[in-house]
């Protein structure tokens, strides 16, 4: 197992950056725990499971969320828990660390993970803004404190 720490940086490049030190392309992140200072993250909308409804919420929060790596990119699904006791979760896109820190536990794979094209897994930061309304395009909304 490797702990990945990331302090001061955005939370899925880290990520990126230190699979790719460690040589892992296939893992599970087993645990992902810490406190950010502000987010993106997807959900599905009701009437379309293959469409991202993006949404970035510059608010601190505490983390926990799990996922996997493939072919040295984070897949990760994370409640956040913020100010009125309220969470928030979904596939996450952007995490911004300043204050605190977060920290990963990675297991590493020797089993290549892979993900069929139609499920429309989504491993970038941010899917590709060029894609049909509704298909991960971005909806860039901006969410201020309750």
């Amino acid at each position: 197992m490797y702990v990945f720490e990331v302090r001061n940086a955005e939370l899925i490049e880290s990520i990126t950056r230190q699979a790719a030190e460690h040589g892992i392309a296939s893992a599970a992140i087993v645990a992902l725990i810490g406190a950010i200072d502000s987010f993106t993250v997807s959900t599905n909308p009701a009437d379309d499971p293959t469409a991202h409804t993006i949404t970035s919420y510059p608010l601190p929060a505490e983390m926990t969320a799990t996922g996997e790596i493939v072919d040295g990119k984070p897949h990760i699904h994370a409640v956040m828990a913020v100010q009125g006791d309220r969470a928030i979760g979904g596939h996450l896109h952007q995490a911004h660390l300043g204050t605190s820190f977060a920290r990963a536990y990675v297991i590493p794979s020797e089993h290549h993970i892979a993900v069929p094209a139609h499920e429309q897994v989504v491993f970038e930061q941010f899917p590709d803004e060029g894609a049909p309304v509704g298909r991960g395009r971005i909806n860039d909304t901006r969410v201020g404190p309750p």
